[in-house]
C-alpha cells in the first residue's frame, strides 16, 4: 500500500491513517448506521427462529452505547431457557461479524413486558381476550377488552356502569389511529 507523505495529506486523512495505526480508527468510518445495524440483527435472529413457527421477532433497539435489545414473543409465549439460547448464539454471531468494532457492546434477548406497547399484529391476535389501553393519534384513551383483531382494525369492547346499569359498547379502532396499545393488568 503506498501512502503519500503525511505533509500532503488533508488533515482528517491524517487522523484517520493515524487512528487506524493506534487501533482507534474513527467510529464514522467503522460502524454501521444504526438501521442498517437492526437490518442485519433482524435477518440473524429471522435465521434462528425461522425452525419454531410459533416464535416472532417483535422488535430490535440500539442505545447509543451498543446496547442491543432484542424482543422476541411466541403465540403462546416463549420460555427463558428458549431466550437465553438465542442470547447465546446471537451474541457469538455478533461477535464474531465485527458489527461492533472491538466486540463493545451488550445483548439482552428478552420477551417483551406487559409494560410494553403491543408492536405487532400477532401480538395483537394473542392478546384477544385481555383488558388493553389504546392511546389514539389524537391522545384519546379507551379502555376494554380485546375482542376482535382484523387485518386494518381491532375492536375493544367497553364496560360502564354496573349491575342492571351494565351496558357493554363496542369500538372499532382503525391501527392507523393507534398510537400505543398497552396490555392492562386486572386484579
Amino acid at each position: 500500500m503506498f501512502l503519500a507523505d503525511s505533509y500532503s495529506l488533508p488533515i482528517f486523512v491524517q487522523e484517520m491513517i493515524e487512528g487506524r495505526e493506534r487501533g482507534s480508527f474513527p467510529s464514522l468510518f467503522l460502524q454501521m448506521e444504526q438501521s442498517t445495524q437492526i437490518q442485519v440483527i433482524t435477518g440473524k435472529i429471522e435465521e434462528l427462529i425461522a425452525a419454531e413457527t410459533d416464535l416472532f421477532l417483535v422488535e430490535i433497539r440500539i442505545k447509543p452505547t451498543n446496547n442491543v435489545k432484542v424482543y422476541i414473543d411466541g403465540d403462546k409465549g416463549v420460555t427463558i431457557e428458549r431466550l437465553i439460547q438465542y442470547n447465546r448464539s446471537l451474541y457469538k454471531i455478533l461477535e464474531e461479524s465485527g458489527m461492533f468494532p472491538n466486540g463493545d457492546f451488550s445483548l439482552e434477548v428478552s420477551s417483551p413486558g406487559l409494560d410494553e406497547p403491543l408492536k405487532s399484529h400477532r401480538q395483537y391476535l394473542k392478546n384477544i381476550g385481555r383488558p388493553i389501553e389504546v392511546v389514539t393519534i389524537e391522545g384519546l384513551k379507551q379502555e376494554g377488552k380485546l375482542i376482535r383483531v382484523e387485518e386494518q382494525e381491532i375492536e375493544v369492547e367497553e364496560e360502564k356502569g354496573k349491575g342492571k346499569k351494565k351496558e357493554l359498547i363496542n369500538h372499532i379502532i382503525p391501527f392507523k389511529q393507534i398510537k400505543t396499545t398497552k396490555i392492562q393488568i386486572k386484579f
